[in-house]
């Protein structure tokens, strides 16, 4: 018989879908675990007080990232929490606001069109001259960027003490209204993130996102 050379040996499969599913399951997982253990650390209330006034003035992201895992953490700290963010989004509400009525020929525009607001700008004044209450109110409550609002009620002018006021009111609202749910369902919200942590980030995303958008489309 003739000879017949070796056949080359098949090139290895490539991984499958399911592989890849779970790799990037376990990164979300890991990634989740490290969030968890974060949120328990001493330093933890500074950072999400920081965020909360960060996002009220120029941050993109909302401190809700860093509140839902330590209400889950500790979820008998909820309260304290949420005043935290209610104390340090309201703080960085003012820096918006002086941001709006001191700088904003440079930083205020900045801002402002960065996140494609600016040529809503003239719109918001006959709304802010009737309904300034009332819009402040809503998009606090709201995913709509709340340092839209901020900023914009510096430079029209609103007034200081009401501005503050609801200010306090909205952000409060919302906070306390997402402690409340953490604290008294955080223990299936806590499974629930277990096994979908990359849907609740990515739900994030979406909503950040969606914020900007109804922002500087709709409202």
């Amino acid at each position: 018989m003739p000879w017949a050379a070796p056949r080359a040996p098949l090139p290895a499969a490539p991984a499958s879908r399911a592989g890849a599913s779970e790799l990037a399951e376990t990164m979300f997982q890991k990634l989740y675990r490290w969030t968890l253990s974060l949120a328990k650390s001493r330093h933890a209330p500074t950072a999400l007080g920081v965020i909360a006034c960060a996002e009220s003035s120029f941050f993109p992201v909302p401190p809700d990232v860093i509140l839902v895992p330590m209400s889950i953490a500790q979820p008998q700290k909820a309260w304290r929490y949420a005043l935290i963010c209610t104390i340090g989004s309201v703080f960085g509400a003012l820096i918006g606001y002086a941001i709006g009525a001191l700088l904003f020929e440079t930083l205020g525009q900045w801002l402002i069109n960065a996140y494609g607001y600016g040529p809503r700008v003239g719109e918001m004044r006959e709304l802010y001259a009737k309904w300034g209450w009332a819009v402040i109110l809503v998009k606090g409550f709201t995913p709509i960027p709340f340092k839209l609002v901020t900023i914009t009620s510096g430079l029209l002018g609103y007034s200081l003490p009401l501005f503050v006021l609801l200010s306090f009111i909205t952000r409060g609202g919302r906070f306390f209204a997402l402690a409340l749910l953490l604290k008294y369902y955080g223990e299936p919200i806590k499974e629930a993130l277990d096994r979908y942590f990359a849907w609740f980030l990515l739900i994030l995303v979406v909503i950040v996102i969606l914020g900007f958008w109804i922002a500087t489309h709709l409202v």
